[in-house]
């Protein structure tokens, strides 16, 4: 049974490092919902074609210029599915004084904050085993580290080290409208 808050639109910001989980959970998450958009940040970074700074270990001026216009947009995007009547997902790598940047952006509320906070040991081990590889020659335990020392701890966070993706969105569906309630 889903609670009645799940039932208006409502916004869902998703975040952890690399390989944390958050595509799963979000997927998971939105196909649960009676009326649900799963927001992919990345998306907005993969539509620049040339021109694209990706974000390293030491990211360049123009990374972070193109970091906050992908934010920007995935803000925007959400407020707009949810003034259609959307509960809007959203996942992307949001961390350190970002956050609550990210925050101020989405302007629709009720808004909750999941932060998906695995061991850095089951984010190297999960980041092994799956195709994608988004960390190259960036250590997992640097931005687990930053995650944890320079994020604010806003909204509900999570060590999803134990459990199935399935216990995770179940978290959520219990503990995010009082324990990630923003705003």
């Amino acid at each position: 049974m889903i609670d009645a808050v799940w039932q208006s639109p409502t916004v869902v910001l998703i975040t952890g490092i690399m390989a944390a989980g958050k595509s799963t959970v979000a997927e998971g998450l939105a196909r649960r919902l009676p009326r649900a958009v799963h927001l992919r940040g990345d998306v907005f970074r993969r539509m620049v074609v040339s021109g694209r700074a990706e974000m390293t270990a030491e990211p360049s001026d123009e990374a972070y210029r193109q970091l906050r216009l992908r934010y920007d947009l995935a803000a925007a995007a959400a407020d707009r599915y949810a003034a259609a009547g959307f509960t809007v997902v959203l996942q992307d790598i949001v961390i350190g004084a970002d956050l609550p940047a990210m925050v101020d952006r989405i302007r629709h509320r009720p808004l909750a904050v999941v932060v998906l906070a695995p061991r850095p040991e089951v984010v190297a081990a999960r980041e092994r085993d799956r195709p994608k590889q988004g960390y190259g020659d960036w250590p997992v335990a640097d931005l687990d580290a930053d995650l944890r020392t320079r994020t604010p701890r806003i909204g509900l966070w999570l060590d999803t080290s134990a459990q199935t993706p399935e216990q995770t969105v179940d978290e959520i569906l219990a503990r995010a409208w009082t324990d990630g309630r923003v705003g």
